[in-house]
Protein backbone atom coordinates (compact mmCIF):
# COMPACT_ATOMS: atom_id res chain seq x y z
CA UNK A 1 0.00 0.00 0.00
CA UNK A 2 2.79 2.26 0.53
CA UNK A 3 4.60 1.88 -2.22
CA UNK A 4 1.34 3.25 -4.67
CA UNK A 5 0.87 5.51 -2.54
CA UNK A 6 4.81 6.48 -2.87
CA UNK A 7 4.49 6.06 -6.28
CA UNK A 8 1.65 7.88 -7.48
CA UNK A 9 2.95 11.10 -4.62
CA UNK A 10 4.84 14.16 -5.24
CA UNK A 11 5.69 16.50 -2.45
CA UNK A 12 4.75 13.98 0.07
CA UNK A 13 7.00 11.24 -1.32
CA UNK A 14 9.77 11.41 1.54
CA UNK A 15 7.01 11.93 4.59
CA UNK A 16 5.54 8.55 3.59
CA UNK A 17 8.93 6.92 2.74
CA UNK A 18 9.90 8.03 6.44
CA UNK A 19 6.50 6.53 7.84
CA UNK A 20 6.77 3.58 5.80
CA UNK A 21 10.29 2.88 7.13
CA UNK A 22 8.73 3.33 10.51
CA UNK A 23 6.05 0.95 10.32
CA UNK A 24 8.80 -1.71 9.07
CA UNK A 25 10.86 -1.14 11.83
CA UNK A 26 7.96 -1.22 14.48
CA UNK A 27 6.83 -4.69 12.30
CA UNK A 28 10.91 -6.12 12.42
CA UNK A 29 11.47 -5.49 16.14
CA UNK A 30 8.17 -7.09 16.76
CA UNK A 31 9.03 -10.49 14.71
CA UNK A 32 12.63 -10.46 16.67
CA UNK A 33 10.58 -10.26 20.11
CA UNK A 34 8.44 -13.50 18.75
CA UNK A 35 11.44 -15.19 17.62
CA UNK A 36 13.44 -14.98 21.02
CA UNK A 37 10.13 -16.01 22.60
CA UNK A 38 9.48 -18.76 20.30
CA UNK A 39 13.76 -19.80 20.99
CA UNK A 40 14.43 -21.79 23.58
CA UNK A 41 17.21 -21.17 25.91
CA UNK A 42 20.80 -22.05 24.53
CA UNK A 43 20.00 -21.71 20.69
CA UNK A 44 21.39 -18.61 18.28
CA UNK A 45 19.26 -17.69 15.91
CA UNK A 46 21.76 -15.31 14.14
CA UNK A 47 23.76 -19.07 13.75
CA UNK A 48 20.90 -20.38 11.60
CA UNK A 49 20.70 -17.26 9.35
CA UNK A 50 25.09 -17.75 8.59
CA UNK A 51 23.93 -22.03 8.10
CA UNK A 52 21.11 -21.71 6.31
CA UNK A 53 22.70 -18.82 3.67
CA UNK A 54 26.01 -21.72 3.71
CA UNK A 55 23.74 -24.61 2.66
CA UNK A 56 21.52 -22.88 -0.11
CA UNK A 57 22.84 -23.14 -3.85
CA UNK A 58 23.63 -20.23 -6.08
CA UNK A 59 20.25 -20.25 -7.55
CA UNK A 60 18.33 -20.39 -4.49
CA UNK A 61 20.52 -17.53 -3.42
CA UNK A 62 19.66 -15.31 -6.45
CA UNK A 63 16.04 -16.30 -5.44
CA UNK A 64 16.69 -15.34 -1.97
CA UNK A 65 18.50 -11.90 -2.70
CA UNK A 66 15.39 -11.28 -4.64
CA UNK A 67 12.69 -11.51 -2.02
CA UNK A 68 14.49 -9.61 0.24
CA UNK A 69 14.46 -7.04 -2.14
CA UNK A 70 11.10 -7.55 -2.29
CA UNK A 71 10.64 -7.39 0.95
CA UNK A 72 12.33 -3.92 1.38
CA UNK A 73 10.03 -2.33 -1.20
CA UNK A 74 11.55 -2.79 -4.41
CA UNK A 75 9.27 -3.64 -7.65
CA UNK A 76 9.73 -5.19 -10.79
CA UNK A 77 12.04 -7.78 -9.05
CA UNK A 78 13.37 -10.14 -11.93
CA UNK A 79 15.91 -13.28 -11.59
CA UNK A 80 17.77 -13.04 -14.98
CA UNK A 81 18.38 -16.32 -17.00
CA UNK A 82 21.70 -17.09 -16.59
CA UNK A 83 23.33 -17.53 -20.34
CA UNK A 84 22.01 -14.18 -21.08
CA UNK A 85 22.50 -11.94 -18.01
CA UNK A 86 25.70 -10.52 -18.76
CA UNK A 87 27.04 -10.17 -15.43
CA UNK A 88 23.85 -8.98 -13.96
CA UNK A 89 21.41 -11.49 -11.61
CA UNK A 90 18.47 -9.82 -10.33
CA UNK A 91 16.78 -6.13 -11.55
CA UNK A 92 14.22 -4.01 -10.10
CA UNK A 93 13.18 -0.78 -9.16
CA UNK A 94 13.27 0.66 -5.63
CA UNK A 95 10.27 2.14 -3.58
CA UNK A 96 11.26 5.88 -4.89
CA UNK A 97 11.95 4.57 -8.36
CA UNK A 98 15.71 3.67 -8.91
CA UNK A 99 17.03 1.11 -10.88
CA UNK A 100 18.64 -1.63 -9.50
CA UNK A 101 21.41 -4.31 -10.41
CA UNK A 102 22.32 -7.17 -8.24
CA UNK A 103 25.27 -9.60 -8.48
CA UNK A 104 24.70 -12.66 -6.31
CA UNK A 105 28.15 -14.46 -5.48
CA UNK A 106 27.28 -17.53 -3.29
CA UNK A 107 31.02 -18.58 -2.38
CA UNK A 108 31.03 -19.84 1.92
CA UNK A 109 34.23 -21.56 0.47
CA UNK A 110 36.52 -18.40 -0.66
CA UNK A 111 37.54 -16.05 1.29
CA UNK A 112 37.47 -12.75 -0.84
CA UNK A 113 35.61 -11.58 -3.86
CA UNK A 114 38.28 -10.80 -6.33
CA UNK A 115 38.80 -7.47 -8.17
CA UNK A 116 37.69 -8.68 -11.26
CA UNK A 117 34.43 -10.02 -10.77
CA UNK A 118 33.54 -6.51 -9.24
CA UNK A 119 35.17 -4.67 -12.01
CA UNK A 120 32.70 -6.80 -14.74
CA UNK A 121 29.99 -6.20 -12.49
CA UNK A 122 30.69 -2.37 -12.04
CA UNK A 123 30.92 -2.40 -16.24
CA UNK A 124 27.70 -3.95 -16.63
CA UNK A 125 25.88 -2.00 -14.41
CA UNK A 126 27.05 1.91 -15.02
CA UNK A 127 27.71 0.94 -18.88
CA UNK A 128 25.49 -1.55 -20.45
CA UNK A 129 22.07 -0.94 -18.21
CA UNK A 130 23.10 2.45 -16.47
CA UNK A 131 21.72 1.52 -13.32
CA UNK A 132 20.99 4.00 -10.04
CA UNK A 133 21.82 1.34 -7.81
CA UNK A 134 24.58 -1.37 -8.59
CA UNK A 135 24.61 -4.02 -5.72
CA UNK A 136 27.16 -7.21 -5.18
CA UNK A 137 25.74 -9.48 -2.71
CA UNK A 138 28.57 -11.99 -1.47
CA UNK A 139 28.86 -14.92 1.12
CA UNK A 140 31.88 -13.93 1.73
CA UNK A 141 33.63 -10.96 2.07
CA UNK A 142 35.51 -8.66 -0.60
CA UNK A 143 39.56 -7.75 -1.51
CA UNK A 144 40.83 -4.38 -0.41
CA UNK A 145 40.86 -4.09 -4.71
CA UNK A 146 37.44 -5.10 -4.63
CA UNK A 147 36.40 -2.71 -2.19
CA UNK A 148 38.35 0.15 -4.11
CA UNK A 149 36.90 -0.24 -6.97
CA UNK A 150 33.29 -0.62 -5.39
CA UNK A 151 33.95 2.79 -4.30
CA UNK A 152 35.78 4.41 -7.43
CA UNK A 153 32.65 2.97 -9.33
CA UNK A 154 29.84 4.04 -7.18
CA UNK A 155 28.89 -0.08 -6.60
CA UNK A 156 27.59 -0.50 -2.72
CA UNK A 157 28.58 -4.01 -1.97
CA UNK A 158 27.11 -6.47 0.59
CA UNK A 159 29.38 -8.78 2.39
CA UNK A 160 28.78 -11.97 4.68
CA UNK A 161 27.75 -9.84 7.95
CA UNK A 162 25.63 -7.57 6.07
CA UNK A 163 24.11 -10.17 3.90
CA UNK A 164 23.01 -12.12 7.58
CA UNK A 165 21.74 -8.99 9.05
CA UNK A 166 19.50 -8.49 6.00
CA UNK A 167 18.57 -11.89 5.94
CA UNK A 168 17.37 -11.17 9.80
CA UNK A 169 15.29 -8.24 8.70
CA UNK A 170 18.13 -5.41 8.94
CA UNK A 171 16.73 -3.51 6.10
CA UNK A 172 19.83 -2.26 3.65
CA UNK A 173 20.69 1.39 3.67
CA UNK A 174 21.12 1.50 -0.29
CA UNK A 175 17.47 0.85 -0.48
CA UNK A 176 16.32 3.91 1.75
Amino acid sequence: MFNALIASSGEHRRELIELREDIENVERRMCRHHKRLATPEGENPAENVGSTLKAMTWQAFEQHVAGLLRRDGCTDVVVRQTRSDRGIDITGLTADGRTVAVRCRNRSGRRTVPHADLQKFAGAARVLHHVDLALFVATCGFSHESRAIADLTGVVTVDREEMESWTAGVRLKALR
